[in-house]
């Protein structure tokens, strides 16, 4: 009689803890909710701010018509050389697009085609022609 009265006992006490077990079950599942969302929202700012140092970096080129710019030649991979610049020129930009795209031609055969902004630097020229000038070396004098 007494085994059944502590089986019975313990079966109440299973029952009524059910209640309190479907309750914490609950404030987890709402817990490991809110970690979920702050986790999402701490990416999402960090992502922003991440974009922003970056878009803060970038430079933005402007080019004119008639303006002197290099090409970087980027199928250079197939011939690899350490030392060869993949920057080719100078050509002369012919029209700038407002989505940035620039139309350049070749000074020297006069081929013209369309390339990514992204491509091309401005081209620094000299102020005085290098193959010009030359330096004579003499003997120190003892």
């Amino acid at each position: 009689m007494e085994l059944e009265h502590k089986a019975y006992w313990a079966i109440k006490e299973l029952n009524y803890a059910y209640d309190a077990a479907g309750e914490k079950r609950k404030l987890q599942l709402h817990e490991l909710e809110e970690l979920r969302n702050d986790a999402y929202e701490s990416a999402k700012i960090y992502k922003e701010k991440t974009k922003a140092f970056h878009d803060n970096k970038l430079l933005h080129k402007q080019f004119q018509p008639g303006q002197k710019v290099l090409f970087f030649n980027s199928r250079l991979k197939l011939f690899p050389g350490k030392l060869k610049s993949r920057w080719q020129g100078p050509y002369i930009v012919t029209k700038v697009y407002p989505h940035g795209a620039v139309d350049i031609k070749n000074g020297e055969t006069g081929f013209e085609f369309k390339v990514n902004g992204h491509r091309l630097k401005h081209y620094l020229e000299a102020p005085f022609d290098i193959a010009a000038e030359s330096v004579t070396l003499k003997e120190p004098v003892i």
